[in-house]
């Protein structure tokens, strides 16, 4: 089992990543975290870091992020002759020795503390100045109905008025003072609560830290109670031998026991100190499960419940943790198929992929986020997402590139609205910006933008009635025209529309093949037919008059968008493919 504890400051980890995502998320461990080690696997990437913890879960490329226990070569176990041998050998692999879990659960403990402590300090510094404000705005609330009480008497004298409010103004001061003092003596009694419940907590763990020392001592007076009733069992089934070898046996075991009754004293400072010793709190009554995965030869052998049933068991009985599947302190992830074996601790209930700053979700998160890592973006760049939805990819572009400014560009109204829920959700506002309008008449200037994102839409998630396929060429020429000389332009595509694409952005060779005809003019579409035909009075010329008139049509001007890459990325139920282009001056 690989040490999960720190060596010269590094603790090895691996985090999940859809498939497709592993180089960008390999790229981002080298870039923010100087990671070593890397290792891509297939939804995985193995890595160690020596950075704190809470730059390593603000990761936005991966899935999940693990402690990593182990990983080795794949199980071989289908060459063994029974089950019970390729459960015995199955335990022994994945489960190592109790001072490598020990050292597991100390690492996992102290990683637990410092996010803990990280969300503690943002709650404090975020809740209280809201919490300020809240009171402020309550005491002027009950302030102004006073006044509105007040002011609202009638009928009475002039007098008897003044005195009135001269007397609601002193019982008001009485009042106000009272609510101090109050306030002041609750403080207290909450301060003295605090201390006491601190000195009742340091009291309750060290009645824990002598309970569990009993117990050890007691454990290892068992032990050894059960090698001395072994060694005398042995002893006696030597003696149904002859009596030579009796006395020999008999010469040995006093021997042997004369040496056991001295070397345990020099063992005992030897051996690892016990689990509850190193830090009772913590590696002591812990509550675990298992949750495995198996794919490949191991899964027709045992199936993931029966692994998970063979290691909570041994695991279990190892370090005398407790099993619970609902609510379990600890969880160990085993990932068992043909290419790898991989055991890793959670160090988060949510996944990493999970942004808090967005309220209403569209295009996955990591997605999103590895398509602004595509476009380059530079300080003070222009960034236009023509067909904007909720504004995922603004959104994440925003929270990444602090010093661009961004645009929304959506024709739906409820996207729009969507994507202004979001917007100022994230608190954005003064950095992105929306415009309704269409993707085939983008209001911009002609190479007035850095960088074009945009997915566009399949028809799955959210319905869309535009035909895609039919405007892909006037899309992808609008986008084109606004793009800069040397700007990038990034699209998410089904594959159907990625196939398109290349076609359409395909050099082409104005020459044509040799033995081809060339046709003078192209065929008029069917619109220009319905055209031409439903004009009064007008008849269409004849295609020979025609020719002759127009001549050869010119071929198309070639495209200025350089192909750069093409990556395909898992989007759940369907594969999307990411295509990137820059422009170059034609």
């Amino acid at each position: 089992m690989s040490e999960p504890g720190r060596e010269a400051g590094c603790v090895r980890f691996f985090c999940t990543a859809g498939s497709g995502m592993e180089p960008f998320l390999t790229e981002e461990l080298r870039r923010k975290l100087e990671a070593e080690d890397v290792t891509q696997l297939s939804g995985k990437v193995l890595f160690s870091s020596s950075v704190r913890i809470h730059s390593v879960v603000e990761l936005k490329a991966a899935e999940r992020l693990f402690l990593l226990l182990k990983h080795e070569s794949p199980l071989q176990l289908s060459s063994l002759s029974s089950s019970a041998k390729a459960a015995a050998e199955l335990k022994s692999r994945l489960l190592g020795d109790r001072k490598q879990w020990s050292s597991a659960a100390l690492t996992w403990s102290r990683l637990q503390g410092e996010l803990s402590q990280g969300r503690g300090a943002a709650a404090n510094t975020s809740s209280t100045p809201r919490g300020r404000r809240k009171e402020e705005g309550r005491g002027s609330e009950e302030q102004m109905e006073e006044e509105k009480y007040c002011d609202g008497k009638s009928g009475k004298s002039g007098k008897r008025e003044g005195e009135q409010r001269e007397e609601e103004r002193e019982s008001r001061g009485l009042r106000g003072g009272e609510e101090q003092e109050e306030a002041q003596t609750l403080e207290k009694k909450r301060k003295r609560e605090m201390s006491c419940g601190v000195e009742e907590l340091i009291l309750e763990k060290r009645i824990k830290r002598k309970n569990h020392e009993e117990a050890d001592e007691k454990e290892r007076q068992d032990e050894d109670d059960e090698e001395e009733r072994r060694m005398i069992s042995s002893r006696g089934s030597v003696q149904s031998g002859s009596r030579k070898e009796k006395d020999r046996a008999e010469d040995g075991s006093v021997e042997n026991m004369e040496h056991d009754s001295v070397k345990p004293a020099g063992e005992e400072d030897q051996k690892p100190a016990p689990l509850s010793r190193i830090r009772p709190d913590i590696t002591s009554s812990v509550t675990f499960r298992i949750s495995c995965k198996c794919t490949g030869s191991v899964s027709r052998l045992f199936s993931s419940q029966e692994v998970s049933r063979v290691m909570g068991v041994g695991l279990s009985r190892m370090m005398n943790w407790k099993v619970d599947l609902k609510n379990p302190q600890l969880e160990v992830n085993v990932y068992l198929s043909d290419d790898l074996c991989l055991l890793g601790i959670p160090l988060s209930r949510l996944p990493l992929a999970h942004r808090s700053y967005m309220k209403t979700t569209g295009l996955r998160s990591t997605v999103a986020w590895a398509m602004t890592s595509l476009a380059q973006i530079q300080p003070g760049s222009c960034v236009v997402d023509p067909m904007c939805g909720v504004g995922t990819i603004l959104i994440e572009a925003a929270q990444e590139h602090r010093a661009a400014w961004f645009l929304g560009v959506d024709i739906d109204d409820r996207q729009l609205q969507k994507a202004n829920e979001n917007i100022e959700f994230a608190e954005l506002r003064t950095r992105i910006q929306l415009l309704k309008a269409s993707s085939m008449a983008l209001p911009l200037p002609s190479g007035s933008v850095d960088a074009l994102i945009c997915d566009l839409p399949f028809g799955r998630k959210f319905g869309t009635k535009t035909n895609m396929a039919a405007n892909l060429p006037v899309i992808v020429a609008e986008m084109e025209r606004v793009l800069r000389v040397g700007g990038a332009l990034v699209l998410l595509l089904s594959p159907q529309l990625s196939f398109l694409l290349k076609k359409l952005l395909s050099p082409k060779d104005p020459t044509p093949p040799p033995g081809s005809e060339v046709c003078p003019c192209p065929p008029l579409s069917s619109t220009e037919q319905q055209t031409v035909s439903t004009q009064p009075g007008v008849k269409p010329s004849p295609p020979q008059e025609r020719d002759t008139q127009t001549g050869p049509q010119p071929p198309p001007p070639p495209s200025s968008l350089k192909h750069h890459t093409t990556l395909r990325v898992s989007l759940g139920a369907i594969d999307g493919l990411i295509h990137k282009y820059v422009k170059v001056d034609v």
